[in-house]
């Protein structure tokens, strides 16, 4: 790739690739990292992907400063992009930044669909009255105290618990780059105008998500004019993870809506 953004990938190209096919790029969320999604991608082998750990991530902790402004993760897609067109796919914090990629303004550029599985949008009223618990933000000057809450608040404590300490070393770690985009997110206006979306969008959701998570993708599929919404029967926010099939088939139904290649896909599918 010619632009030298020293971010870490994880890059699957079949020998076999349709030519004609749009790079799929798989943008993570908050303190995750590309690795979370290798049950997707070995489920798109026929597909030319690329996913990467976001700056201040696991095996891009070393690229520094961290971001704090949601358009600083957008200009590290478009640099991962490389002018090359793609369809983009976000989980979670990953969602915000697909969007912003693809409402840059002067257009979408090389971003030929967008699909966003439950970004967070702390501007909707959902995420105002959600259940309240020890939060990544009350951690102070402590980035990996607010790392460690952020995953038993996600995750579990009990998940947390069951973690090696050189594994939970390693998610503290992270805590600078999730304090900064959890900062940068964390306002009561939209950072962009789903309006004016001007590509084919999916937005995902899962059945047993969380009410202001599911509410994220109403809000969207309202906003936006040209889009779908999948919904993932049995799933959570780590649809990804739990139910890697389903989820690959919210990236190929993006793929799908990209124009000139189809169209017509379910509004909700089994994991």
């Amino acid at each position: 790739m010619a632009t030298d953004h020293r971010l870490s990938l994880t890059e699957h190209k079949p020998t076999t690739a349709d030519p004609d096919a749009p790079l799929v790029v798989l943008v993570h969320g908050s303190l995750d990292r590309a690795g979370s999604f290798a049950r997707v991608i070995r489920r798109l082998d026929d597909l030319h992907t690329v996913a990467y750990d976001r700056r201040g991530y696991h095996g891009s902790r070393h690229v520094v400063p961290v971001h704090e402004t949601l358009d600083g993760h957008v200009d590290d897609l478009l640099a991962v992009i490389d002018g090359r067109p793609a369809v983009v796919v976000g989980h979670s914090y990953g969602g915000d930044i697909a969007l912003g990629a693809a409402l840059r303004p002067g257009g979408p550029g090389p971003v030929l669909a967008v699909a966003a599985y439950e970004p967070p949008m702390p501007w909707l009223g959902s995420w105002a009255t959600r259940p309240r618990t020890p939060h990544a933000a009350d951690a102070g000057d402590d980035p990996g105290l607010a790392a460690e809450r952020f995953f038993r608040r996600m995750v579990g404590d009990s998940a947390w618990d069951r973690l090696p300490e050189g594994t939970r070393e390693a998610r503290r770690a992270d805590g600078a780059a999730l304090a900064a985009e959890l900062a940068a997110i964390r306002t009561t206006e939209p950072p962009f105008d789903v309006a004016d979306l001007a590509v084919p969008a999916v937005f995902g959701r899962g059945s047993e998500s969380l009410p202001h998570h599911r509410s994220s993708a109403d809000w969207l599929i309202e906003q936006a004019p040209d889009a779908e919404l999948i919904e993932i029967e049995g799933a959570g926010h780590g649809a990804h993870l739990t139910h890697p099939d389903a989820f690959a088939q919210i990236v190929r139904a993006a793929v799908a809506r990209v124009p000139g290649r189809g169209s017509g896909h379910p509004e909700s599918v089994a994991g």
